[in-house]
């Protein structure tokens, strides 16, 4: 059986950075999980004593805070900058951008729609520098009732599917006078979601590493499934089942955003054993 690796997958830029920021900031803690990959939370923790706290209400004076790479919200990061707590901010530049347009849009006048998922960590910060708040929504649907302003400013969360933003590009801007797109979503995400798209046309299983609560993961794993019906969400070589490969002759891998290279590789390596 052959394997064969997507053409973009993996770390992205964001997550890289916040990596190298995390392991020069030993004896620190992570506000919230600093990507969202078990695995590589738990080798920070073990070899740089980075560890994770869910409540920033938990940090004291003096304490080393790491911001997560999907920020958080703008008034936690206020309040622990006011507490004495030393904030070494690790958010990914591609989510600092879309925090910047929602404060922007709402402060002159513009009504915030965001499409994402409101319950992501990434998009509950986002949603907190809309000075005079702002609407999450997923589809269309979501919009049919919903009486907005006349100018709109519309923002899609960084991991989502680019034909899916457009969708609600699509249905504003004829019913609206002045319609702003920001293209938030990153160059990562539509290089990874393109590779996958395309390996999953002649592969006859794919499997896709990362995080289960990983948003960019399952967005890969969406588009794999629907090109490649026998795909496989998986967070490590663990997860692997034997009878998945039989009679297969063309593996696809990919991974997501915070998928280390040494979760893939063991993950490449247990299925050559599979096989064998």
């Amino acid at each position: 059986m052959k394997i064969e690796l997507a053409e973009n997958y993996g770390f992205c830029f964001g997550v890289k950075r916040a990596i190298k920021i995390a392991e020069e900031n030993t004896n620190a803690a992570t506000y919230g999980p600093l990507i969202h990959n078990s695995k590589e939370i738990a080798r920070l923790d073990n070899d740089f004593k980075v560890s994770l706290i869910e409540d920033f209400k938990a940090f004291q004076p003096g304490d080393k805070a790491i911001v997560r790479t999907h920020g958080i919200v703008k008034e936690e990061l206020e309040d622990l900058e006011q507490s004495g707590v030393e904030v070494v901010d690790a958010t990914c530049p591609f989510v600092t951008k879309p925090q910047e347009i929602a404060q922007e849009m709402s402060e002159e006048g513009y009504d915030v729609v965001i499409f994402g998922d409101e319950a992501h960590p990434e998009i509950k910060g986002v949603k907190s520098y809309a000075t005079y708040g702002a609407r999450v929504v997923t589809s269309v649907e979501e919009l049919e009732n919903v009486k907005l302003h006349e100018r709109i400013a519309l923002i899609a969360q960084t991991t989502r599917k680019v034909e899916e933003y457009m969708q609600i590009a699509n249905y504003l801007i004829p019913r609206h006078k002045e319609v702003r797109v920001f293209n938030t979503i990153c160059n990562a995400t539509f290089e990874n979601q393109d590779a996958v798209r395309k390996l999953s046309k002649k592969a006859d299983i794919i499997i896709v590493i990362g995080g289960k609560n990983s948003s960019n993961t399952k967005q890969l794993f969406s588009i794999a499934k629907e090109n490649c019906p026998n795909s496989h969400h998986i967070e490590d070589e663990n997860e692997l089942e034997s009878e998945w490969f039989r009679d297969k002759k063309h593996c696809g891998v990919t991974a997501g955003a915070s998928t280390p290279d040494w979760i893939i590789q063991n993950v490449i390596n247990s299925i050559e054993k599979s096989i064998n």
